[in-house]
């Protein structure tokens, strides 16, 4: 391992050391008091679109982008979890204290985070964001599934799933994830006919 990859991994260690979980769901009544604090007359309490990060490094904001895409990835559908700003959106949910006390859960992201990497560093000699993908999939398939993950994978199986939480939040949330769901809302109907025929047989 190259010097600057041994200090890597010494800083990595202390921000794992500073928190004894990885998980950073809010508590049910955090988000019941966060959603209807914090829900604007549009109805959403998305980042606006100038928003720019307020909580994540540069490193850790890569890091955060290259793992929601694997979460979701882009296909015939619609976009990556990148491509509906879901990094900026679980940026914001860091920083956002309508969502009660945000230091849990910036604790537990960024140890989670370095968490990661410390693993990448260990197996490929590399970041998690350096890595290549058939290597951040080989981690990932390590924790994805907490009743088959290997021994001593538990912080980060409780810290992927969730990260994979708040990845679906974020994107099915967002109006290209409201456009995969196929989901319409109420709609107009401009002529009732009634129940039909065959439902009226039944």
């Amino acid at each position: 391992m190259a010097d600057m990859e041994r200090r890597d991994a010494l800083k990595l260690l202390g921000l794992m050391a500073a928190t004894s979980t990885f998980s950073f769901a809010c508590t049910a009544e955090e988000t019941s008091t966060g959603s209807a604090a914090a829900t604007p007359p549009d109805g959403t309490t998305r980042p606006t679109a100038d928003y720019t990060k307020q909580f994540f490094t540069d490193h850790e904001m890569r890091t955060v982008r290259v793992m929601a895409d694997l979460v979701i990835p882009a296909d015939d559908r619609s976009g990556s979890a990148s491509d509906a700003r879901v990094p900026e959106f679980i940026d914001h949910v860091m920083t956002d204290e309508l969502l009660g006390d945000p230091q849990p859960r910036q604790t537990a992201m960024r140890g989670g985070l370095a968490w990661v990497d410390y693993q990448c560093l260990q197996r490929f000699d590399a970041l998690f964001a350096d890595c290549s993908e058939a290597q951040q999939k080989e981690l990932l398939d390590d924790i994805a599934w907490p009743d088959a993950a290997p021994d001593g994978m538990e912080a980060g199986v409780e810290f992927f799933n969730s990260f994979r939480n708040l990845v679906a939040s974020g994107f099915f949330s967002s109006k290209m994830g409201v456009d995969d769901l196929g989901y319409i809302g109420n709609t107009y109907v401009s002529e009732w006919t009634g129940c039909p025929d065959d439902v009226r047989a039944t």
